[in-house]
């Protein structure tokens, strides 16, 4: 009998401790017990954005009104900020910028680089506004996203295209000087500071 409960209370000592253990496989993929950072609304982005991008708010506003259109929900973050870019077929594009989210004391610092491939010539500076949905964390922003310029859109004056990977979505809005022309296909990695190499 004491034998049996010592066997028992082994078990559930494993079992217990086996729980405890037991971590997510990435925490920086966003899970459903994560998705509580509260939303901005339509108004609050086409005043930041209007701020940020230096741009009637009417022109903005309609850019925001049809990214809200297609993701069907509001954004958890934008990111402000400004890049360079230039392309020969080989494309390269920095920047960086500001992650705002409603739960951060303060804005946070990003940087961004990437490269593409394609029928892409010409270079531009621009100042970007970019929505941000699926983001429950600043640190989940951190990764590589694929995107497909050529899949741009403009809107009111404005270039907007998106970008996703594991559940985050970026939907870029750039206002800004330069001649470009072309479509790519291409990675963009955010990160906590600058790299000179967009891999």
């Amino acid at each position: 009998m004491q034998r049996r409960q010592l066997i028992l209370s082994g078990l559930a000592a494993g079992a217990v401790g086996a729980c405890a253990t037991r971590q997510p496989a990435d925490p920086n993929y966003p899970i459903h017990s994560d998705a509580t950072a509260p939303a901005y609304t339509f108004d609050e982005l086409v005043s930041a954005g209007s701020r940020e991008l230096g741009i009637a708010a009417e022109a903005i506003g309609a850019a925001i009104e049809r990214v809200f259109a297609d993701q069907g929900d509001r954004p958890t973050g934008y990111i402000a900020g400004e890049e360079g870019s230039g392309a020969a077929a080989v494309g390269l594009r920095y920047g960086r910028g500001a992650l705002h989210m409603k739960d951060l004391s303060a804005s946070q610092e990003v940087f961004w680089q990437g490269i593409s491939v394609g029928w892409d010539f010409g270079g531009n500076a621009s100042r970007v506004f970019t929505l941000v949905y699926g983001l429950f964390h600043p640190d989940m922003l951190y990764r590589r996203y694929p995107g497909v310029e050529g899949t741009a859109y403009l809107i009111a004056g404005l270039g907007v295209n998106y970008q996703q990977a594991d559940g985050i979505v970026l939907a870029p809005i750039r206002t800004g000087v330069g001649l470009r022309l072309g479509a790519n296909v291409g990675t963009m990695a955010y990160s906590r500071q600058r790299n000179l190499l967009p891999f």
